[in-house]
């Protein structure tokens, strides 16, 4: 069925106009005042509300077995609750271990997205070892449609590369024209860290920060930026979450190395106080890179507006509190992680643009333009132009509500922003023309979501 919507102020980067949209065959067909549209067409009427192109979010685990158990979505679960919260796509990161085959670990993750995602998916392919037959097994994972490859430089014997392993898979993806993403930290040392830590009975949630400091970090992240110098490779760096990491970012940037900048969703809001408190409640915001002092939210924000920072992603991570409690007796058994699908395009809203530290248009780069043009999923996504996919968000400026996990559809029992206020969030979300929410509540089709296939760009 073709579907109007109309009166809704249109925001996309570099243009902001009164108009409707006119949405046949999955995609825009048309944009205008006083549409003339065929009889049976749905209409939506968006006075007084803003139209988003729909949001993207670039880095979320939805299956990932981790430190002993399993995140607790679903590609059912988690692509509600994103379609809920605005997010009409997301990349997810296909994450085998080292002992798994990483081409067998690549068909495991797409088969537990198949037919069960509300929403459009794409994947980024995780390399974490390279040996004989990983070249050959990653231009199969591109062939088939993802471009975009994920490393990290911590979890030492686990996820982990060592440096040889980075410059060959860096090497490689240069030549395949394919974007690296990372996460940057120094496993070794963060190892060393924390085996003195509890070596001296510092036990609890409070001590995962110190184990993985903000040098820690800047370290990683200057690391990768100069393999990424002298491989010619195109990086982007995930879950940014300090000064001294974007410092490392920003040189490399200064002096031609090609590297984008992702910052999360918990790291604009929240302070390592969080995971200071006793027991449970410091487990719940144990994540990695972890929250860090208060003082580097200000830089984030400001980093963010001036875009500096490419996007924001949430690195969507549920773990029960049953699952943190694994860490009752070593942070280091802590499920690393915190849910955030749901909830970031309204905390972003609210605690940026309304609260004036973030362009309007800005947030919807960062939130869905830039990640699309990234990985490769611009114009099809990332825009509301004739020929794009009718993802949209008609977003309700009127609402407030308060964030509890007693309301919110990820499937795990704790919020790491419970009782955050929110102003404003998605009255009807569409993903290709079909509503699949209204007012805060999924109406749409149970597996409608397709993997998008992606084409190299970074030759």
């Amino acid at each position: 069925m073709a579907l109007l919507i109309k009166n809704g102020e249109i925001v996309m980067v570099g243009a902001r106009e009164r108009a409707d949209i006119f949405v046949e065959d999955e995609t825009i067909s048309r944009i205008g005042r006083n549409l003339e549209v065929p009889p049976g067409t749905e209409t939506i009427d968006a006075s007084g509300k803003l139209v988003f192109p729909g949001f993207i979010d670039p880095h979320v685990h939805i299956y990932l077995p981790f430190m002993a158990t399993f995140a607790k979505d679903t590609h059912e679960t988690g692509s509600i609750a994103a379609l809920i919260g605005g997010t009409t796509t997301y990349i997810e990161m296909c994450c085998p271990n080292r002992n798994d085959d990483a081409l067998q670990g690549y068909e495991l993750w797409k088969s537990k997205a198949e037919g069960k995602s509300a929403c459009d998916y794409a994947f980024h392919m995780s390399v974490t070892k390279f040996v004989k037959e990983t070249p050959g097994q990653l231009r199969q994972v591109v062939a088939d449609g993802t471009a975009s490859f994920k490393i990290f430089l911590a979890y030492k014997n686990f996820f982990g590369v060592d440096d040889a392993e980075m410059y060959q898979t860096l090497r490689l993806a240069r030549q395949l024209g394919v974007i690296v993403t990372a996460h940057c930290e120094n496993a070794e040392l963060v190892a060393q860290l924390q085996q003195k830590l509890l070596s001296e009975g510092k036990t609890g949630p409070e001590w995962h920060e110190p184990s993985r400091p903000e040098s820690v970090e800047a370290e990683g992240t200057g690391r990768f930026a100069a393999f990424l110098e002298n491989t010619r490779a195109t990086g982007y760096v995930v879950h940014l979450s300090c000064e001294p990491a974007l410092k490392a970012a920003l040189g490399a940037k200064e002096r031609g190395v090609k590297l984008y900048i992702e910052s999360v969703l918990p790291h604009f809001l929240l302070d390592k106080t969080c995971a200071e408190k006793p027991g449970v409640e410091g487990m719940k915001h144990v994540m990695s890179p972890p929250l860090r002092a208060k003082k580097n939210l200000g830089v984030l924000w400001s980093a963010l507006d001036r875009g500096l920072i490419d996007t924001v992603g949430t690195d969507h991570c549920p773990f029960d509190a049953e699952q943190k409690l694994l860490g009752k007796d070593a942070f280091t058994n802590i499920p690393n992680g915190i849910p955030g699908i749901e909830d970031r395009i309204n905390l972003l809203y609210t605690y940026g643009v309304k609260r004036g530290r973030l362009e309007i248009e800005r947030f919807v780069d960062a939130a869905s333009t830039r990640p699309a043009k990234l990985f490769g999923l611009f114009p099809r996504k990332g825009t509301i132009a004739i020929g794009s996919d009718a993802d949209l968000v008609i977003y309700d400026l009127d609402y407030h509500g308060v964030i509890s996990a007693t309301k919110h559809h990820v499937n795990n029992d704790y919020s790491g922003f419970e009782g955050m206020v929110i102003e404003g969030r998605p009255a009807v979300v569409t993903v290709r023309g079909k509503v699949q929410v209204k007012d805060g509540k999924f109406v749409g089709e149970r597996g409608r979501g397709r993997m998008l296939k992606r084409e190299p760009s970074y030759f």
